[in-house]
């Protein structure tokens, strides 16, 4: 989806934020790569924020539903989508069993200290066949992630219980009841640079602000009141575009992010 599709969709802050977010855009699209198709489908996303990313999902064709940890992101979320929005725990969800054709877990499993009880709740909830796409931090102990812990970008300061997974990390978590069929990582060290410069920003312009169990959340308000400042980055936009594409230099280095895609496995069941 390109960003003059983007922004012609909608004039929404969200929207227009996700339009200038390059690690957003390209989560984005990693998903909907691992999602595939999902007209005529049950699906639904968890862990989506400021609720872009479930809008973008709805417009893409199928039936979706959104769920999220605390009250804050669940009302952004529900603030774009307008229904079907759900509050949920680590544990459990309100939905019946084998309801959904598909699930994406979008940067949630990093919040819950209950993984593995989590997905036992989503077993019980995808149908025989069903697909379940992940995207967590990849983790990775290298000098950019010293430095975002020396400036204060700790796993606590995002809401985070744990720092990520590896593969094999999410391949144990799931083991007995989802395959992994495939799965990649992504966001590179001048992606991630971006992100960690944003974040700094973010943190001095908000500093003694309320945090959810999610880390910081942009709001709608926090848009209006540094509409100058956004105006200013979407100028420079283009160039930190540019910097991003310098990911592509790194072939042989993994991303600090990590997606996989697997397949329910109930033949036992």
């Amino acid at each position: 989806m390109s960003l003059e599709k983007i922004e012609k969709m909608d004039q929404n802050w969200s929207v227009l934020l996700f339009s200038k977010s390059v690690l957003k855009q390209r989560k984005f699209q990693e998903i909907t790569e691992f999602l595939g198709e999902t007209n005529d489908l049950h699906c639904l996303d968890i862990g989506s924020d400021n609720g872009v990313i479930s809008y973008l999902l709805r417009k893409r064709g199928g039936s979706w539903k959104s769920a999220d940890l605390d009250e804050q992101t669940v009302a952004s979320i529900r603030g774009l989508v307008k229904h079907d929005a759900f509050q949920i725990n680590g544990r459990s969800t309100p939905f019946a069993d084998n309801e959904f054709d598909r699930v994406a877990i979008v940067d949630f499993l990093e919040h819950i200290e209950t993984d593995k009880a989590f997905v036992e709740e989503l077993f019980r909830i995808i149908k025989p066949g069903g697909e379940l796409i992940i995207n967590v931090p990849h983790v990775k102990n290298s000098p950019l992630r010293k430095f975002r812990l020396a400036i204060g970008q700790t796993d606590e300061k995002h809401g985070h219980v744990r720092p990520g997974y590896t593969v094999d990390g999410l391949a144990s978590l799931l083991i007995g009841k989802f395959k992994i069929i495939t799965h990649k990582t992504y966001s590179k060290f001048f992606s991630e640079v971006i992100d960690t410069l944003m974040t700094l920003a973010l943190d001095l312009l908000k500093r003694g602000g309320k945090e959810s169990q999610k880390g910081r959340i942009v709001t709608g308000k926090d848009m209006k009141q540094y509409r100058k400042m956004f105006k200013v980055y979407s100028l420079l936009y283009p160039v930190v575009w540019g910097v991003s594409k310098l990911d592509n230099l790194l072939l042989s280095v993994s991303g600090y992010m990590l997606i996989v895609k697997t397949k329910v496995d109930k033949s036992w069941s």
